[in-house]
C-alpha cells in the first residue's frame, strides 16, 4: 500500500472518530474528538511501529548476539534483505511459544521484522525463511505502515466507544440518549474491525506472492503457514490477546479459534494461502521444500 493510500485510511479512521465524538458530546465533542485525532495521526506516523513492538513484547536482537539461533536469524534475513534489494532492518524477537512474526516501520530504512521463539523453534530455517520473505515483502510494498497505524487508531476508537457507556451521546436538545450509546459501543470497534480486516486479507496475498519470490521457493512458506496454524491453535500468545486490535499485523491470525475465510476473519484461510503458493511453485518449476528457484548472491544460511 502506498502513502496515499495511507493517508486514505488515516482520513476514513479520522472521520470515523471525529463522528462518533459529535455522537457523544455534539458539537464540542465533535472538535475534541477532531483534535485528539489530529494529534494521533501525527504521532501514529512517528510512533506506531515502537508502540506495536513495545506492546507485543519485542525485544531487539543485538549484534553481537551469542545466542547460535538468533544469530542464524539475523544473518538469514539480512540475506533476505540483500535479495530484496531493501536495508537491512531491525530484527526483534517475542518470547511466546506460539509460532508467528510481524513486519512494522513507516518505511523501508524504518523497518523492523519480529519473530516469535514459537517460530524459531519449531520450524526449519528454511521455513523461517519463507515467513520473513513474507514480512519484508510487506516492508518492500510499504504495507507496514498501514498496518501499524490502523492498529493504533482502532484501539483509540475502541477506547472513544467505551466512553459511551459512561457519559453517554445527546440528543439535538442535550438529553441522553441511551440507544445511541449502546449502538456507538457496538459499531464503532466494528466499523474499525472492518478495515483492519479488508487491509488485512488483501494484502496477505501479495505479500505471499512477493515473499515466493524473494526466497525462491513458495512451499517454504506454504509449509510454514501451515505449521503456524497448528501452533497458533495449540498455544496462547499473551501479548496478542491483551491487544487484538493489533492481530491483522501478524503473518497468522495470532488469537486463539479462527474461521474459514469469510467476512469477519482477520485473514484469509490457511487453506486458500497454501493452495495459491502451491499452484505458484508449479508455475516455477519448483517441486521440493529443498530448491530454490534463484541462488542468493552471497552464499549464507543453511539453503544459501
Amino acid at each position: 500500500m502506498g502513502t496515499a493510500k495511507t493517508f486514505v485510511l488515516l482520513s476514513m479512521m479520522t472521520a470515523l472518530f471525529v463522528g462518533i465524538g459529535f455522537m457523544v458530546g455534539g458539537t464540542t465533542g465533535m472538535i475534541i474528538a477532531f483534535v485528539v485525532a489530529a494529534g494521533m495521526n501525527v504521532f501514529a506516523w512517528w510512533n506506531s511501529d515502537k508502540i506495536v513492538l513495545k506492546m507485543q513484547g519485542a525485544k531487539e536482537v543485538p549484534l553481537d548476539t551469542g545466542n547460535q539461533m538468533l544469530r542464524a536469524f539475523r544473518q538469514d534475513v539480512a540475506l533476505l534483505a540483500e535479495r530484496a534489494g531493501l536495508p537491512e532492518p531491525k530484527v526483534y524477537i517475542i518470547d511466546t511459544p506460539q509460532p508467528n512474526a510481524f513486519a512494522t516501520g513507516r518505511d523501508p530504512s524504518n523497518a523492523a521484522v519480529a519473530a516469535t521463539t514459537g517460530l524459531l523453534s519449531m520450524l526449519t530455517r528454511e521455513e523461517v525463511a519463507g515467513v520473513m520473505a513474507h514480512e519484508l515483502a510487506h516492508v518492500q510494498n510499504r504495507d507496514t505502515l498501514t498496518m501499524t497505524v490502523t492498529a493504533t487508531l482502532a484501539g483509540a476508537i475502541g477506547m472513544l466507544a467505551n466512553f459511551a457507556m459512561f457519559f453517554g451521546p445527546r440528543d439535538s436538545e442535550g438529553r441522553a440518549n441511551p440507544v445511541a450509546g449502546i449502538a456507538i459501543m457496538i459499531l464503532a470497534p466494528l466499523a474499525a474491525g472492518l478495515v483492519q480486516m479488508a487491509i488485512s486479507r488483501s494484502r496477505e496475498y501479495v505479500a505471499d506472492k512477493r515473499g515466493a519470490e524473494i526466497c525462491g521457493n513458495p512451499l517454504w512458506l506454504a509449509s510454514a503457514l501451515e505449521k503456524i496454524e497448528r501452533g497458533a491453535r495449540a498455544q496462547i500468545n499473551p501479548y496478542a490477546e491483551r491487544s487484538p486490535a493489533m492481530a491483522h499485523i501478524y503473518i497468522s491470525n495470532p488469537l486463539n479459534g479462527r474461521g474459514p475465510d469469510n467476512f469477519f476473519s482477520t485473514h484469509p484461510s490457511t487453506a486458500n494461502r497454501v493452495e495459491a503458493l502451491r499452484r505458484m511453485a508449479g508455475e516455477m518449476g519448483v517441486s521440493s521444500v529443498r530448491e530454490t528457484q534463484a541462488a542468493p548472491r552471497r552464499a549464507a544460511g543453511p539453503w544459501g
